[in-house]
């Protein structure tokens, strides 16, 4: 990358891969989908995995400007929160986060107050949207399909999928979450797949597949198009629907999906405290 620096942290706890992009020239960044580290049996939170990113922010004399949702994330919490109050900057995601919060907001029996339409973000993103570090342009992809408020980042050649994609030998995100959609996803990994081969792909998440033995978050257009598991140049569409809507009737529910969903739809927020001064997570029985 020719303007910009970029460096992947992994969390072997969620498996998620969080990013920081950096304006050489500027030194202004971006972070991607930060962890806030959480322990589901005592319910206590630390922030070790936003340590390692205010370290390397601080260490290289950045300055904050975003810090990026590519979704609501179910599989670990965000610290987006955490980090605008140590580091300053505007968190986003995508605007259909609204739905999401919708779909989520009676589940989970949210107090009055909260308004399910992404007030809780500083800034909602749409597909074609360009925000900027330094003279850095980030383009905004809209790839719904795994949620509707699923984002890519484009940058100087690089694009930053989430759950949209694995590494080709995991394949791709799942479709069974509340407004998923296998057809949907389908037409908007081909977009990524439009872009010139050569053009990284950094994804969200890594499990390692069952003939790999390391961790691995960064591809290709031109690998995901050859050797993609659930989609490749030699897969159809109905052919990915299928195979795709099968294996998501066969797959257990992400670990940290209640407590990740009720503070990730808050931009990272705990839920107001209540009277005796205690914020409270909720578990709803028999509902999902």
């Amino acid at each position: 990358m020719k303007n910009t620096d970029i460096q992947a942290f992994f969390d072997p706890t969620t498996f998620t891969v969080s990013y920081i992009i950096s304006d050489k020239v500027s030194k202004e960044c971006a972070i991607i989908d930060p962890v806030l580290d959480f322990d589901p049996v005592s319910g206590r939170t630390e922030t070790k995995s936003a340590a390692k990113l205010i370290e390397y922010i601080q260490l290289n004399q950045l300055q904050t400007v975003w810090i990026l949702e590519t979704h609501a994330h179910a599989d670990h919490l965000s610290s987006a929160s955490y980090l605008k109050i140590q580091l300053g900057g505007k968190t986003a995601i995508g605007e259909q986060i609204t739905k999401v919060q919708s779909a989520f907001k009676t589940p989970f029996n949210m107090e009055p107050e909260f308004k399910a339409d992404g007030s809780q973000f500083d800034q909602l993103l749409a597909d074609g949207d360009i925000i900027k570090i330094g003279q850095t342009a980030i383009r905004v992809i809209h790839t719904p399909g795994h949620t509707p408020a699923c984002l890519s980042y484009e940058v100087d050649g690089v694009m930053f999928v989430g759950d949209t994609l694995f590494m080709p030998d995991f394949g791709t995100a799942r479709t069974d979450f509340p407004g998923g959609d296998a057809k949907i996803l389908y037409h908007s990994i081909q977009k990524i797949l439009a872009y010139p081969g050569e053009t990284k792909i950094f994804v969200g998440h890594d499990y390692k597949a069952p003939d790999r033995d390391f961790y691995a978050w960064e591809s290709t257009v031109a690998l995901q198009k050859s050797n993609n598991i659930h989609i490749n140049e030699n897969i159809a569409e109905q052919q990915f629907i299928e195979c795709r809507t099968t294996r998501d009737s066969t797959l257990t529910m992400p670990a940290l999906i209640l407590p990740a969903v009720q503070v990730n739809i808050r931009a990272g927020e705990m839920p107001p405290k209540e009277d005796n001064g205690v914020s409270y997570l909720k578990l709803p029985i028999n509902f999902f």
